[in-house]
């Protein structure tokens, strides 16, 4: 199983973890960094480097780009959103000249966010993700023997389209990558290939 998949995967099993500042455990709670911090110790055994305390406002205050130098240090650079793929690593700048602040995890919307989006009314969403009925074959699949759902290699055949991340003062949850995210992109990185 390639390293996206894996990591997908394990995102997936985050949604739900209730919004924590600084936190990075699983179903207890996490920010966007702890996401990703357990990600790699789920997939690694252990954490990329210690992160010194940070308080939420970090980035408008010290103007370094260190989600974008940490993602450097540890991850592959993937040159374009068209080269990207379901798994990857994703930051964000909220405002231009702000260093990067957010993170998440490149994702697929799935038929059951499809659906919650049409009973939301948000028709420009259930628009974009017509396609997503197909996936609902592959999530009917056993999850492999880790645990981890085999729908994300099914999920890896298309481009991204959402994104798994810790969504301030509520939980880990998936969202659609709209226009107004995309735009908001500052790089795209894919963790490792290791032996698993």
């Amino acid at each position: 199983m390639s390293v996206n998949a894996r990591v997908l995967g394990i995102a997936e099993r985050w949604i739900g973890t209730p919004y924590r500042h600084q936190g990075a455990t699983r179903g207890v709670g996490c920010d966007c960094l702890g996401l990703v911090r357990g990600i790699w110790r789920e997939l690694y055994g252990g954490e990329p480097e210690v992160v010194p305390a940070y308080a939420p406002d970090w980035a408008e205050r010290s103007g370094e780009e260190r989600l974008l130098q940490a993602a450097g240090r540890h991850f592959s650079t993937v040159a374009s959103f068209e080269e990207s793929r379901p798994g990857d690593l994703v930051l964000f700048r909220f405002r231009p000249g702000m260093a990067a602040k957010h993170a998440g995890i490149l994702a697929r919307m799935t038929e059951t966010d499809v659906k919650a989006d049409a009973a939301s009314g948000d028709a420009d969403l259930v628009g974009d993700h017509a396609g997503a009925g197909q996936l609902g074959l592959a999530m009917a699949r056993d999850a492999g023997p880790d645990g981890i759902w085999t729908r994300a290699a099914d999920e890896l055949c298309s481009a991204p389209d959402a994104f798994i991340h810790a969504y301030e003062q509520s939980a880990v949850t998936r969202s659609a990558l709209v226009p107004g995210w995309k735009r908001k992109i500052a790089g795209i990185y894919r963790f490792p290939e290791r032996d698993f």
